[in-house]
């Protein structure tokens, strides 16, 4: 384990070391949803396709989850403090190289290496944060934290429509990348005084090969979804997504190798036969899935569809998220008495919530930024209630040892599970919108985005029975 290096600092010093990588995890998480307001903009200014937009979002999510258990590892070797302060310098450097992009493929590689610095900062955060407290505070600390994640995503959305709009320095959608640099640098500035060394965990390995592998299939099978259209499905992008099922697979056997050298495999093996945990698994997915696409699809279609400019757009998702924190809060509570329940519930409001949407748009002919936002209140609300006790739940069965890498894989299972959902219903509307209308787009879209809460449920159910 990890020990402080400086016992000395104080209980006010270690608190001025939270606000500084929560921050960056602020940073991270607005990120994510700051792009999606601007992303009109950015197709109509670079003249990027549809695919290379979706890539925008979605190769950012593939670098972060296939690098994310070796940064995580890196800081135990080389301590968290100094990983995290690169990580921090590599986000703010590449969030400057996204701002100056001058084209969609060059944005693209730009978010690829922004989410492979993020990678690198994020994991630190919570380790941090376990190292620092470990008495009767650490309920208050990681409280802050999560009301911290919840609230990235409102300021996300809220702050990309103010940027796109009043366009400070003339920047335009530039802007939404620019912001982080100052910011980035006096948390660097702030870590480098203030965060406290720990001693190197030896013994720990890297697994490069492993994460190589898992980034080249996972870019296999998501990249035909992202640019299959532009190509107008060729045989070859079909074989190229065989490809990619056949890297995954081969993935699995290479971790195996791994383990049997005597290193340390990007996943725990023995975690694979635990069928509640993988069934958890299998939840967590199709719930991610229809996660973060919705904001994209709801953000196309409120701009091209219904001409709501950015700023009113990104208010438009700010009830949701304040919903979604207030629910987040909720269910802890709920959760200790109703259990799985609470999970289920939330799936179900989510699909009231999806339905309610679907009927506002087919019944009124431009509804209005404000009762868009009002109907998202239920969704949203939804949404907070499961993704607070869903990592809960599907850990419940794991063994204390294994808690780690299990935590390990559920993280990355969401990202990839939100870059397949930005891809593959990304597609589906961007290939209506081309052949139809950007209404009936929505309205496929909505379908896959209720399959997968319905899988979901699915999975939720059986493990309820399970566990009962």
């Amino acid at each position: 384990m990890h020990q402080i290096v400086k016992p000395e600092a104080n209980a006010i010093s270690r608190w001025w070391v939270l606000a500084t990588v929560v921050a960056a995890q602020f940073m991270f998480g607005v990120d994510a949803f700051i792009v999606n307001v601007a992303i009109p903009t950015i197709a109509a200014e670079l003249r990027a396709s549809a695919a290379q937009i979706e890539a925008v979002i979605a190769i950012y999510l593939i670098a972060y989850a296939t690098l994310v258990v070796s940064g995580g590892r890196l800081g135990d070797i080389y301590g968290t403090k100094n990983v995290f302060i690169a990580g921090v310098l590599g986000f703010t450097a590449t969030s400057l190289w996204c701002g100056l992009a001058q084209s969609g493929p060059e944005l693209i590689v730009a978010r690829l290496a922004q989410g492979a610095t993020a990678a690198l900062m994020v994991p630190q955060v919570l380790a941090t944060l376990h190292l620092l407290f470990s008495d009767s505070s650490r309920a208050r600390a990681f409280a802050i934290y999560g009301v911290v994640l919840g609230l990235a995503g409102a300021a996300g959305f809220a702050l990309g429509g103010v940027l796109v709009t009043l366009d400070p320095g003339g920047f335009g959608w530039r802007t939404v990348f620019f912001v982080n640099v100052p910011f980035g640098l006096l948390i660097v500035a702030c870590a480098l005084r203030i965060m406290p060394q720990a001693v190197r965990r030896s013994g720990t390995r890297l697994d490069i090969p492993g994460a190589v592998v898992l980034f080249a299939g996972l870019l296999c099978l998501i990249g035909p979804l992202l640019f299959g259209h532009d190509l107008h499905w060729a045989p070859w992008v079909w074989l190229v997504m065989g490809l990619g099922v056949a890297i995954l697979a081969a993935f699995l056997r290479l971790e195996h190798a791994v383990a049997m050298r005597g290193g340390m495999p990007l996943i725990d093996l023995a975690l694979l036969s635990d069928e509640t945990f993988m069934r958890g698994l299998g939840a967590a997915f199709f719930f991610f899935f229809a996660n973060l696409s919705f904001y994209l699809v709801m953000t196309m279609f409120m701009q091209k569809a219904l001409n709501i400019p950015p700023l009113q757009a990104g208010l438009v998702f700010l009830p949701l998220a304040l919903a979604f924190v207030v629910a987040s809060r909720h269910s802890g509570i709920r959760a200790k008495h109703r259990g799985m329940l609470v999970l289920l519930e939330g799936c179900v409001l989510q699909l009231v919530g999806l339905a309610v949407l679907i009927a506002a748009i087919a019944c009124i002919e431009a509804p209005s930024a404000t009762l868009l936002a009002l109907v998202l209140i239920v969704f949203g609300y939804g949404q907070g209630l499961v993704m607070a006790p869903l990592s809960s739940a599907v850990l419940a069965t794991v063994k204390p040892a294994n808690a780690g890498s299990a935590s390990g894989m559920y993280g990355t299972t969401a990202q990839i599970a939100n870059a397949a959902g930005v891809a593959a219903i990304g597609a589906a509307f961007f290939a209506a919108e081309a052949v139809f209308s950007a209404r009936f787009a929505l309205f496929v879209a909505a379908s896959l985005f209720a399959l997968a809460i319905v899988t979901s449920i699915a999975f939720l159910s059986w493990m309820r029975r399970a566990s009962a």
